[in-house]
């Protein structure tokens, strides 16, 4: 056996646990990815119930009820009638902007409008990768009677649409019944940890529950802003899809840094509507970009450090590294995961490997206690 500067032995004991260890860590990933269908749901509800948990507290409080069943129905209505009311609200709207768009497009590729020869080959691109029309389709209904024409591809085409509605309703039912027993099965995989493994462990997975909560819970709230600020600035402008493009950069600010690739439909929406005459590309475009500094200065500079103080807590180019590598070993689990688990991986490192703990007999071993 071989003894390192600091007087730990590598013996082969040591060796082969690690060896267990990483073999086991390989094949659960292995199971994961071959389950990733089944799981899918059931680590989406986990997800969506940690971050409605708040909100069942708040129920709670308000009903002053002593169990959770009454909050956590509560608290699934509230969002129901929240996402139902926007939808019922903008999408008539969004319907109409999105016909005015596609009657450009259609105008300029049918030759009834005139252009430079320079900017044939940017139509041709968005026309076939933004055509307003399919997604006029999917809000309209017209994309499902394109389906049930298909014929031959009915009852497959029907399998998946259904398969997808159960899917949907297993997760919904999957956090009905964790935000009931939210409690409980955060103290059953306390249990879960041998007794002589428990403290050190509670430790460890407390300072992980801080930094995320101060990372989803407190970037949520910058996110809502941001979508809130972004919504306000398309509207006055006069951009058409206002509200949908405000909505998706607030959920992408959940990522660092990714509202920017909105940037890319922004321009191709803005330069659709100049080929309509009523605007040109440059102004409106500088007009969007205006509204990106405007609300980015806004959430950066006098949201973000009220909400979650001046330090995030996770480097952001650690999220992005994160979420690249965990989406590539898992899927979208792997995404839904990332950041908890490499928070997990770098607080055990960090407690119990680069600082570890003072031999026995020394003063500092009672810091924690």
């Amino acid at each position: 056996m071989a003894e390192d500067p600091k007087g730990h032995f590598w013996t082969t004991d040591r060796i082969m646990k690690l060896i267990i260890g990483l073999a086991t860590s390989v094949a659960l990933i292995a199971l994961i990815r071959y389950l990733s269908d089944v799981l899918l749901p059931f680590f989406a509800a986990c997800f969506i119930a940690y971050l409605l948990q708040p909100l069942v507290d708040l129920n709670r409080r308000l009903t002053r009820s002593k169990g959770l069943a009454i909050p956590s129905i509560l608290t699934i209505l509230d969002v129901t009638v929240l996402i139902g009311a926007i939808i019922y609200l903008f999408t008539p709207a969004v319907i109409r902007e999105l016909d005015t768009l596609g009657d450009i497009i259609h105008s300029v590729t049918s030759g009834q409008r005139n252009l430079p020869p320079e900017y044939t080959a940017i139509v041709d691109f968005i026309g076939r990768y933004f055509n307003p029309d399919n997604l006029k389709a999917m809000l309209d209904g017209t994309h499902l009677e394109t389906v049930l024409n298909k014929g031959t591809s009915i009852i497959e085409e029907s399998l998946d649409f259904v398969l997808s509605i159960l899917m949907w309703l297993l997760t919904l039912i999957y956090v009905l019944f964790i935000l009931i027993d939210y409690p409980a099965i955060v103290r059953g995989f306390k249990m879960i940890i041998p007794h002589r493994f428990r403290k050190p462990a509670i430790n460890v997975v407390h300072q992980v529950e801080v930094s995320m909560n101060h990372y989803f819970r407190g970037q949520g709230k910058v996110a809502l802003c941001a979508a809130v600020f972004y919504c306000t600035g398309f509207s006055i402008i006069g951009l058409p899809l206002a509200i949908p493009m405000g909505i998706l950069v607030g959920v992408l600010y959940m990522i660092p840094y990714f509202q920017y690739i909105t940037l890319i439909p922004i321009a191709a929406i803005c330069f659709i509507y100049s080929l309509g005459g009523e605007a040109m590309f440059l102004p409106e475009m500088g007009k969007c970009l205006l509204v990106y500094a405007v609300s980015q200065g806004i959430c950066d500079y006098i949201i973000t450090p009220h909400v979650m103080g001046r330090e995030m807590g996770l480097n952001p180019a650690m999220i992005l590294l994160a979420l690249t590598v965990w989406g590539s070993l898992l899927g979208i689990i792997g995404m839904i995961i990332a950041l908890p688990a490499t928070t997990l991986i770098f607080t055990y490192y960090t407690r119990y490997i680069s600082e570890p703990a003072p031999r026995e007999g020394t003063p500092a071993e009672n810091d924690d206690e």
